[in-house]
């Protein structure tokens, strides 16, 4: 099992041992000791399951009360999955990081509190999976662009289907640092200056 602090290193990659044979294959997708030690140290509370088509496109969204650190993954097809570090003060506010999660590599993303998220399907359909340390609250469901220009993100479609809020949200230049959460550097953190 294998973890790796991407280009935002704050957000981690997973890449699970996978043990197959003739019959089919095991791997397990969460293990709190082990995830731990590779970085991935959120208390989980709430797991969600998301089924979409080719070209949908969900987000970019985030909590500001009750930030969700997210462990993401793909149970059938393949998504472009995508965190933008939000958090006000941060060395890397603005920055994203994504990487294609499928049912085929098996790969995690761990995206920590205080980054948006979003995900388009490059599949027919896919199938997705996440775990989160708060629990959902309509209230304070936050958002930005997916389409922000000074994020630049490099989304593999050029039109995705958006739902009606996506349509609507802000650029992350636009909202008031009341909007954002800070910033804070947890000591000793694998994979960042502690």
């Amino acid at each position: 099992m294998n973890f790796t602090a991407l280009e935002v290193p704050d957000v981690i990659l997973v890449s699970p041992d996978v043990f197959g044979d003739a019959r089919g294959y095991f791997t397990e997708t969460f293990h709190a000791e082990k995830y731990a030690e590779g970085g991935v140290a959120a208390r989980f509370v709430q797991d969600n399951f998301s089924y979409s088509r080719r070209g949908i496109l969900r987000g970019l969204h985030y909590q500001l009360r009750a930030p969700q650190a997210k462990l993401v993954y793909v149970v059938s097809g393949e998504v472009f999955d995508v965190a933008v570090d939000v958090r006000h003060g941060s060395p890397t506010f603005g920055k994203w990081c994504g990487r294609v999660l499928s049912a085929e590599n098996h790969y995690q993303l761990f995206i920590p509190e205080g980054f948006a998220h979003g995900f388009c399907v490059l599949s027919e359909t896919a199938r997705f999976l996440y775990k989160c340390s708060a629990f959902y609250d309509r209230n304070d469901d936050r958002g930005i662009a997916w389409d922000d220009p000074d994020i630049g993100i490099e989304w593999p479609i050029a039109e995705p289907e958006l739902s009606q809020k996506d349509q609507n949200q802000p650029f992350l230049r636009d909202l008031p640092v009341s909007m954002l959460p800070e910033f804070s550097q947890p000591a000793g953190r694998p994979g960042t200056a502690g």
